[in-house]
């Protein structure tokens, strides 16, 4: 929507530039929060770089088995 965009810089200037941050307030927004989401979190990483995202979520998301993540959006 036309507020996405606004939307998105007005998270990025709350989340401080942190990735993960301007990810999890934009998911709790409502609204358009898939877009406003990408463009925010994409901003923040694009200018921070991947070593700011937390650790313990990149550790988490290197066990995920993705064969099983096909199956499972084969069945959706």
């Amino acid at each position: 929507s036309q507020e996405s965009v606004p939307a998105a810089f007005a998270v990025l200037e709350i989340a401080g530039g942190d990735p993960w941050l301007a990810a999890v307030i934009s998911a709790n927004l409502g609204g358009d929060t898939d877009t406003i989401g990408a463009i925010a979190a994409g901003m923040a990483g694009a200018c921070a770089g991947f070593s700011r995202l937390p650790q313990e979520h990149i550790n988490r998301l290197k066990g995920v088995d993705i064969a099983q993540v096909r199956a499972l959006a084969a069945d959706l």
